[in-house]
């Protein structure tokens, strides 16, 4: 037998529903039932971003830093910082150097002496605020070359939207979103509560199998830094 040869199977927003609520015991039947669901499916994804570390959400970006200017806003959909560097000779191959940059607490922040020093930035603090996050370097930048904060950041997961538009989700995660949701639906939905507690169970193990296939599958070396060691 044939097979089909196509591998784009997805479910848009409505299919979506229709198969959440039929987990429930219930169907779609109305504008308002898609509009619960679809608030729902947002709130979904808002605790995914809690869980964990969302591998498809990844997103490089880089800001000229303005010399003696400490603050710079993120992008607004910004949830947090994984990792980041101080570039200097940016666009050269033989003068481009990516050097580290240590993130610190507010209490460390709050702690430096003098907080206007200038010179090559070695520590920055992430204020993640509720409408834009920024980042505060130490030193302050000074005008002795170009400096660029390149970092790699976790977006938002892009809003459920309406109509038959697809989810920011990766294929691999459509049992779990489905899941998720008709757990989510069961605590509203009529006779739904019937059905909570294995619904709650389904969602939990698709969790646990998509989060634990959705990560850094590289090889991890630690080594302490030389400071630390008596």
């Amino acid at each position: 037998m044939a097979v089909s040869g196509t591998t784009a199977f997805n479910l848009d927003l409505t299919e979506l529903v229709e198969e959440a609520f039929e987990r429930t015991g219930s169907e779609l039947r109305s504008g308002y039932d898609l509009k619960t669901a679809r608030r729902s499916l947002n709130l979904l994804f808002a605790d995914w971003a809690n869980r964990g570390v969302n591998m498809w959400t990844f997103e490089q970006g880089s800001i000229t830093l303005i010399p003696g200017q400490a603050t710079y806003d993120l992008p607004s959909d910004t949830v947090d910082l994984l990792e980041h560097v101080i570039r200097t000779g940016a666009g050269n191959a033989s003068t481009q150097a990516d050097l580290t940059i240590t993130r610190i607490s507010v209490s460390t922040y709050a702690t430096i002496p003098n907080k206007l020093q200038q010179a090559r930035p070695i520590q920055v603090w992430i204020e993640r605020r509720q409408e834009t996050p920024r980042v505060t370097v130490w030193p302050v930048p000074d005008s002795s070359q170009t400096y660029t904060f390149v970092y790699w950041r976790l977006r938002r997961i892009d809003d459920a939207g309406t109509g038959v538009n697809t989810m920011d989700v990766p294929f691999r995660f459509i049992p779990c979103m489905v899941a998720g949701l008709a757990y989510y639906l069961s605590l509203k939905v009529p006779n739904g509560l019937q059905r909570t507690e294995m619904l709650k169970q389904q969602y939990d193990e698709a969790w646990q199998l998509a989060s634990e296939e959705d990560r850094e599958k590289a090889s991890v070396r630690f080594v302490p830094r030389q400071m630390f060691i008596n």
